[in-house]
């Protein structure tokens, strides 16, 4: 499922691996350049402030939410509540995880 090696698409879903964010979900919402993208999450990270992010430094999966990309392309925004629907539903239906919203919330923080 993982494609690491594919060229970012608009409304892919991501895994963040380095930073603060680590190990969580986020959605792309838009490309920088060659090597970032602007990616948000709908709760910590919201559409009007997404966050730049090294392409490096996420996980790609084979998976594009339809709902945020036409929103995306149709409006040129998406709603927060449209993006955290998005990876929740992501989340629980294609990745399988039991407890809801389990893996969708998880900070590796040391405070």
């Amino acid at each position: 499922m993982n494609d690491s090696d594919s060229t970012p698409r608009i409304g892919q879903i991501v895994l963040i691996n380095k930073g603060r964010d680590a190990g969580q979900f986020a959605i792309i919402i838009n490309e920088a350049d060659e090597k970032f993208v602007l990616i948000a999450d709908g709760d910590r990270r919201k559409f009007d402030r997404p966050k730049k992010k090294n392409i490096q430094h996420l996980t790609l999966y084979d998976y594009v939410s339809s709902e945020v990309r036409d929103s995306l392309t149709e409006a040129g925004r998406v709603t927060n509540g449209k993006l955290r629907w998005a990876l929740t539903n992501f989340v629980e239906e294609i990745l399988d995880v039991v407890e809801k919203g389990d893996g969708f919330d998880g900070e590796r923080r040391c405070n």
